[in-house]
């Protein structure tokens, strides 16, 4: 029987990531995340599910301080890094922005791959990395996880790919590791039907099937404001946008906690995976990795029986 595979997430936000995994039978050894509310959040979610994360002081703050040796050994390593570079939002500075050194995060996460040698590297990002700077960034990227051994692979991954009824684009990267997985060719889920729409996510008449991509800033900005996100007519009535709201398009649980202000609640949520469309994502992972390990134990129970 093959061990139970392990991974680790960083910028782990409120843990989209770790929901995510946990729920395709993955064991969380280590995350990190800098912000003090969304901590709050974490911990007040993850301390039953994964506690010795806390209890062996496996949940780091700021992974510029993080020795790469002080990591258990993991197989998947998880990371929606910060995206704020290389969104509209942000500007698109991408790794020229010096706010809290944001654009160099993407070599923070190097350094823990060159160390660590993970099986599996899982990120996520705003879309427009793919076409930032003419497409230079990305082939940084692609350079740089090539030249420590792995495959890539990449795709534009929509939340109402995965029955969410938002469309949230994000660029979603899958490496293997080659010297492990050398046959390996990684192909991403098939989109699924939508499970829900913006009249369930309301439990009233919506005018719109799919809402607006959540997000951080701007809330309240009124139904007839071309940047209006957060406002729906529902029933004839404008409604906007609860915590209870967004969890549901993101796709958390309803026993999901926010021990934090809506105000953070709402950042927190915006900041998030679309969980289902990660967890698509992870399965297919998985069920790769179960598979060559499989492999590699029926191998050594054969040359056990020969010799």
């Amino acid at each position: 029987m093959s061990k139970q595979i392990t991974f680790i997430d960083l910028f782990a936000g409120i843990g989209g990531f770790h929901i995510a995994l946990h729920n395709v039978g993955a064991k969380c050894v280590f995350a990190s995340e800098i912000d003090r509310f969304s901590r709050e959040t974490y911990i007040a979610n993850f301390k039953s599910i994964s506690p010795d994360l806390f209890n062996k002081n496996y949940f780091a703050g700021d992974i510029r301080n993080i020795n790469p040796f002080d990591i258990p050994n993991f197989d998947i390593l998880c990371a929606g890094f910060p995206c704020q570079p290389f969104s509209q939002a942000g500007y698109k500075k991408g790794f020229q922005d010096e706010l809290q050194n944001r654009g160099n995060m993407f070599f923070e996460i190097l350094k823990i791959i060159n160390i660590k040698k993970p099986n599996v590297i899982f990120l996520e990002n705003v879309r427009h990395l793919k076409k930032h700077d003419e497409g230079r960034t990305f082939n940084i990227i692609k350079k740089h996880i090539e030249s420590q051994g792995y495959s890539f692979h990449y795709k534009v991954v929509k939340a109402s790919d995965h029955g969410l009824p938002q469309h949230r684009p994000r660029l979603f990267i899958v490496g293997f590791l080659k010297e492990k997985f050398a046959n390996i060719s990684f192909d991403f889920p098939e989109p699924e039907p939508l499970v829900s729409s913006m009249s369930d996510i309301f439990n009233g008449q919506c005018m719109k099937k799919i809402g607006y991509t959540l997000r951080v800033g701007g809330r309240s900005s009124g139904i007839d404001d071309r940047r209006n996100w957060d406002t729906y007519l529902v029933d004839n009535k404008i409604i906007r946008l609860s915590v209870e709201h967004a969890k549901k398009m993101q796709g958390f649980p309803r026993n999901f906690i926010f021990p934090v202000s809506e105000t953070q609640a709402m950042k927190q949520l915006g900041n998030s995976v679309a969980i289902p469309a990660i967890e698509a994502t992870a399965r297919k992972i998985v069920t790769y990795i179960q598979t060559i390990k499989n492999q590699q134990i029926g191998q050594i129970n054969n040359y056990e029986q020969i010799f």
